[in-house]
């Protein structure tokens, strides 16, 4: 698996088309605002998710399935669950996709292994906006900078 820091740091700075699987076009899911946060800091986001297809996310078409999709991907970031993720790393590896990311909470070992077989990055049980705030900053989103938690040490 590609969970390490230097292989994070190396993917988050090489792959900048993100095909998001699952994301939802509600502004509180946990998708909408990764994906929302990763556009902000450069990423293309490519939605994906069969129940918004055709429809704009966060000012991009949405794709019922990574097949759709008419341009490169360098990662397909999942938001589905553990069991879901088999057949969509199936479809990253046949359109050439570079990284599979299996978001916090989805660690699928077959999709996994199926990716690292094709050449693809693999990384699972980590979100995507949380290790790019904390390997590039960024971690004051939403409020983690209160103030309480300081790397300044106390007078």
């Amino acid at each position: 698996m590609n969970n390490d820091v230097h292989a994070l740091r190396h993917i988050l700075k090489s792959y900048r088309t993100i095909a998001v699987v699952g994301l939802s076009a509600e502004w509180h899911r946990p998708s909408f605002f990764a994906a929302k946060y990763m556009q902000s800091h450069g990423y293309k986001i490519v939605p994906v998710n069969p129940r918004y297809a055709g429809h704009m996310i966060l000012g991009e078409v949405c794709y019922a399935s990574l097949h759709e999709i008419t341009h490169p991907i360098d990662m397909v970031d999942v938001f589905r669950r553990t069991e879901d993720v088999f057949p969509i790393a199936e479809q990253a590896v046949q359109i050439g996709a570079r990284c599979l990311w299996q978001q916090l909470g989805v660690n699928n070992p077959q999709a996994d292994a199926l990716a690292r077989e094709a050449n693809m990055h693999s990384v699972t049980h980590r979100c995507v906006k949380i290790e790019h705030a904390r390997l590039f900053g960024g971690l004051n989103w939403v409020g983690v900078n209160t103030g309480i938690i300081s790397a300044r040490r106390p007078a």
